[in-house]
């Protein structure tokens, strides 16, 4: 069912992405992730060891709100500070856990892109991703 629309742009885009987000987490769910917790596991996989000021530069967020989801990636022994002894920064590495985690999410990751596809159209996800990116530069 179509729901109505906002007359504000920003709320009708911040309430496609609590969707989107909605979904992502259903589909994810089987790997008690969610899909903030997925998102930065795969960075931190695809960079490791990384520092948390590059993390959050990559990932594109404030690095406040990045640490918050760390440390609960930590809590859970997804991830560990994998620097020498006595350095100031941070090196963060996934822990044996953090890749089984990852690795059960990745397919599951995969159907909620799919289910994404199919509902709306792999080109008109296409355009989508070409706007958002045009929306996120106007802050540059």
């Amino acid at each position: 069912m179509k729901k109505e629309s906002s007359v504000c742009n920003c709320v009708n885009i911040r309430r496609a992405a609590q969707s989107v987000t909605e979904i992502y987490d259903r589909y994810l769910s089987e790997s008690g992730l969610k899909i903030g917790q997925f998102s930065m596991l795969n960075h931190i996989n695809a960079m490791s060891p990384v520092n948390v000021s590059r993390l959050a530069e990559k990932m594109r967020l404030d690095r406040t709100t990045l640490v918050r989801g760390l440390k609960a990636l930590e809590n859970e022994g997804y991830i560990i500070d994998a620097s020498e002894k006595g350095t100031r920064s941070r090196s963060l590495a996934l822990t044996p856990t953090g890749e089984k985690a990852l690795e059960k999410a990745v397919p599951l990751w995969e159907q909620a892109q799919k289910y994404l596809e199919d509902n709306l159209g792999t080109d008109t996800l296409k355009e989508f991703t070409s706007l958002l990116s045009e929306i996120e530069s106007l802050t540059d």
